[in-house]
């Protein structure tokens, strides 16, 4: 599998930019010279980083074009080649055959999530269905399938090493899965479903992009906004004094809703991001519902139940079976928290006067009220300590340098696409470089929702490549002179993130299509997920949680209340998951002669039938028409890997913490044993190897407090 974040970034499709070109630092179409395209020829920037002070929007497509007109004719020329098979001659060409289009599509996929406009659009709409009938020329191909089987299945006498064998061996097990072993017929069938499906998912990601921006709630009375703060007001202000817009983020639940103490406001604002895309112009519905249908006929042609029996052969859940075991033992244990949660603020509404039933749009206001009731903690209370800079710096980095070794340099000499973007030289800990990491944290239009990690460039011995990496976060952007100050959500989004980055900075390999990332989606996440963990780690914590103002080193007391409120809503927050989770698989696991009316109906239906709407105030954390994750991007049938690697994050904390917690060695052994891996190694031996044994769930419900 290719880099499942790149993979990710470059199926999601988003709509246009009123950015002016001077913002975005790519000059204009008029400047455009194609005999003299930067894309086409390899950078001159150091560690071959993109020059986006040359780059134009319009040599993208010239670009990937000619990118993908020589992939195609290496192809033929390995498929068609008289000599006998070889490694050299199949294998390895094979992965030396996309050079150009690999780096113009790193490029262009960063953009089309991060700053995207009209041209990318266009030409992201043209090229989806190319990509698409590109992948099927290769693993359809019968005459090249045959080179690569004819050394798979003698690969035991070809004395290869480690890393060329697993090469072989996922090459080979990649044509299978892509329908390799079809008849004409039916790799004609198939090739109409892909490049549909690739139409698909570019349809409904820039549809999904236009809903977030029409949903935008505007106000224009100051009162509705109750509960807000000066500098909360002063970030939503609309030019020219017409009112205030809160823009959606891509989830259920809204961050202001936490703070806004009018009813009316609140239940304004979740409906509008509940209903963003149903009943109204940017309807999802109807892409969703041709799009499930469309993969259970493509899995059952393949020779499947169904889209996920086909979706997850090589990731370590295996089978659908083994996904629902998981949700079957998290279930009853969520939902019961969550409905012990919900009564207590219940409780807290009537307490302060309410007269209603909690509902979806109160939880988190009330929520609030009964962390700051039990724990004494006000969200307010801690984010002056978690200036954004120096939460990256102080924190993020300082704990990779306690783990890892490794240090930083602010480099305001690398060109980027847009104003906001930070940039960093990463060095190993006796001075070598290690890599470039762009840091691009503030929210805008012409960014997609969420957070995620990709490279500009891979890692790869055979090109002598040392990565450049690429972190993308959503954070309300302050206004000009004020701190950008983060909720303890966002550091841990920012720690996550970094580990993904980790994840890629320490990869190892050969090959780029096994290095960093590139390994199955529920194993993806669990270097990211177990960073978080250095977020709230004493030394780490005292390092960076500074007052913006005075310095002032965050109290013992509020990390005791952080501490204390650990557990503090969890029911909630699993549960949702869960839910989100459950319909992605129920989604995915309809079988090809299943036509579905009505989206909503199969929605409630889906989480009825699994129990997940007990809690009736708890709704998933993404509804099914704005669902990007599985309907967008490359987790269809994959959404519960963040549950399955929370799992093994725990687990692995579990064992630093018998080990001497946050050492330079302990880090040292998970860099070496796991986090330079990349996809050399059976996941769950790498695993297993370094742990000393198997994952266990029981940490992951400690610290969820459901043991």
């Amino acid at each position: 599998m290719k880099k499942v974040f790149s993979v990710l970034l470059l199926t999601l499709i988003f709509s246009a930019c009123k950015d002016s070109n001077k913002k975005n630092n790519i000059t204009s179409q008029n400047s455009m010279n194609t005999n003299h395209n930067p894309l086409i020829a390899e950078s001159t920037l150091p560690y071959g980083a993109p020059d986006f002070t040359k780059i134009n929007n319009d040599h993208f497509r010239e670009a990937l074009l000619q990118g993908m007109d020589e992939k195609r004719e290496i192809i033929e020329n390995i498929a068609n080649s008289t000599e006998a098979a070889t490694f050299e001659n199949t294998i390895l060409a094979l992965e030396k055959s996309g050079v150009l289009l690999d780096r113009v599509r790193n490029v262009f996929s960063a953009l089309t999530g991060a700053h995207t406009n009209d041209t990318l659009q266009a030409v992201q709409e043209e090229m989806a269905p190319k990509f698409s009938e590109l992948r099927d020329a290769i693993y359809l191909n019968d005459t090249l399938f045959q080179r690569v089987k004819t050394l798979y299945e003698k690969r035991e006498s070809l004395n290869l090493d480690g890393e060329s064998l697993r090469l072989l061996e996922n090459y080979f097990e990649d044509f299978e899965i892509a329908g390799a072993n079809l008849s004409p017929e039916n790799k004609e069938i198939l090739k109409s479903y892909n490049s549909r499906l690739a139409t698909l998912s570019n349809t409904f990601n820039k549809t999904l992009l236009e809903a977030n921006n029409a949903g935008a709630v505007i106000f224009t009375d100051k009162s509705e906004l109750e509960g807000l703060s000066d500098a909360e007001l002063k970030s939503l202000e609309i030019k020219d004094g017409q009112g205030w817009k809160i823009a959606l983020q891509n989830t259920t639940q809204q961050p202001l809703l936490q703070s806004l103490k009018k009813r009316e406001t609140r239940e304004k604002l979740f409906k509008a991001a509940w209903l963003r895309a149903d009943g109204t112009a940017q309807d999802t519905k109807a892409v969703i519902t041709e799009i499930a249908e469309l993969r259970a006929k493509k899995g059952a042609l393949l020779g499947f139940s169904n889209y996920a029996e086909w979706s997850l052969q090589n990731t370590m859940a295996k089978v659908p079976e083994n996904v629902f075991k998981l949700f079957k033992g998290l279930v009853p244990s969520a939902t019961a928290k969550a409905g012990q949660e919900a009564k207590e603020i219940q409780e807290m509404i009537q307490k302060t006067g309410g007269d209603f039933t909690l509902a979806p749009w109160d939880w988190n206001h009330y929520a609030e009220m009964v962390r700051k009731a039990k724990y004494d903690l006000d969200e307010n209370q801690i984010k002056p300590y978690f200036e954004l800079k120096t939460v990256l710096e102080k924190g993020v980095f300082y704990a990779a340098e306690k783990l890892y070794g490794i240090s930083y340099k602010a480099r305001t000499d690398i060109p980027t696409y847009h104003e906001d973007v930070l940039v960093y030289e990463l060095f190993e800990e006796n001075g070598d470089p290690l890599g470039l990491f762009y840091g691009d944290f503030f929210s805008r239009p012409s960014k997609r929702g969420g957070a995620w990690m990709s490279n500009f460039v891979d890692q790869s011995k055979l090109y002598n490549k040392k990565p450049v990496i690429y972190n993308a976060c959503n954070y309300p952007k302050p206004v000009a002179g004020e701190p950008a100050l983060l909720t303890y959500d966002e550091v841990e989004t920012m720690f996550h993130e970094f580990g993904h980055a980790l994840h890629g900075f320490f990869a190892d390999q050969q090959y780029p299509s096994l290095s960093g990332t590139s390994v199955a989606r529920d194993f993806v996440e669990f270097p990211s997920q177990f960073n978080e963990n250095w977020a709230l780690y004493p030394e780490i914590l005292k390092n960076y949680a500074l007052h913006y103002k005075t310095g002032e080193q965050i109290p013992q007391e509020l990390i005791d209340k952080i501490k204390k409120s650990g557990t503090f809503n969890q029911g909630y927050s699993l549960t949702e998951n869960l839910a989100a989770s459950n319909l992605d698989m129920q989604w995915h696991t309809i079988g090809s002669d299943i036509k579905i009316e009505d989206a909503n109906a199969f929605e409630k239906e889906a989480l009825h039938t699994t129990k997940l709407d007990v809690v009736s105030a708890v709704p998933p954390r993404y509804r099914s028409t704005y669902f990007a994750h599985i309907f967008g991007s490359g987790y269809a049938a994959g959404y519960y890997s963040y549950l399955w690697t929370e799992m093994l994050h725990h687990d692995a904390y579990n064992w630093f913490e018998t080990h001497g917690g946050l050492t330079r060695e302990n880090g040292q052994r998970l860099r070496d044993m796991i986090l330079s891996r990349g996809n050399t190694l059976p996941l769950e031996k790498m695993y297993k190897d370094w742990r000393g044994g198997d994952p266990k769930i029981e940490p992951m419900l400690k610290a969820r407090g459901l043991q």
